[in-house]
C-alpha cells in the first residue's frame, strides 16, 4: 500500500514534467532571440565587440546556454519515461501515468530536435563570419 504524494510533490513533479516537455521549445526561443540580437547589434555598430566582449564569445553564450538547459529537459524528460515504463510494467499504471509517459516521449523527441538546432545554429556562428551581406 503505497502513500499518495502530497500537494507540493505533485506540483513540483507536474512542473518539472512540463519543463521536460517544452524546455528545448523555450531554450530554442531564447537562443534564436539572443545570438540573432546580439549579431545584429554589433554588425550595426560596425563592432565585433559587444561591452567589451568579444562577438563570439557572446554568441557562444547564447549557444552553449541554451544547448544546456535543453539538455536538461532531455534528461528530466528520459526520467519521467523510464519511470513510467517501470510503473507500467509493474501494473500500477492508471491513466495519469500513461498521460505522463506520453508526454515524456514527446518531451524526448522534441528536446533532440531542439538540441540539434541549437548545436547546428553554434556551428553556424563558428563556421559563417558575423556581418556579412
Amino acid at each position: 500500500m503505497s502513500a499518495q504524494p502530497g500537494p507540493r510533490i505533485r506540483l513540483a513533479g507536474g512542473l518539472l514534467l512540463w519543463y521536460g516537455v517544452l524546455g528545448g521549445a523555450v531554450a530554442w526561443a531564447v537562443h534564436l532571440l539572443a545570438a540573432w540580437s546580439l549579431d545584429e547589434l554589433a554588425c550595426a555598430a560596425g563592432s565585433q565587440h559587444i561591452s567589451g566582449v568579444p562577438l563570439w564569445q557572446a554568441l557562444g553564450i547564447a549557444v552553449v546556454v541554451p544547448a544546456v538547459a535543453t539538455a536538461g529537459a532531455l534528461l528530466v524528460a528520459a526520467l519521467v519515461w523510464w519511470r513510467t515504463a517501470r510503473a507500467q510494467a509493474a501494473g500500477d499504471a492508471d491513466r495519469a501515468t500513461s498521460r505522463s509517459r506520453l508526454l515524456a516521449v514527446v518531451g524526448v523527441w522534441a528536446n533532440l530536435l531542439f538540441l540539434a538546432i541549437i548545436v547546428l545554429g553554434g556551428v553556424a556562428v563558428l563556421v559563417f563570419p558575423p556581418c556579412q551581406g
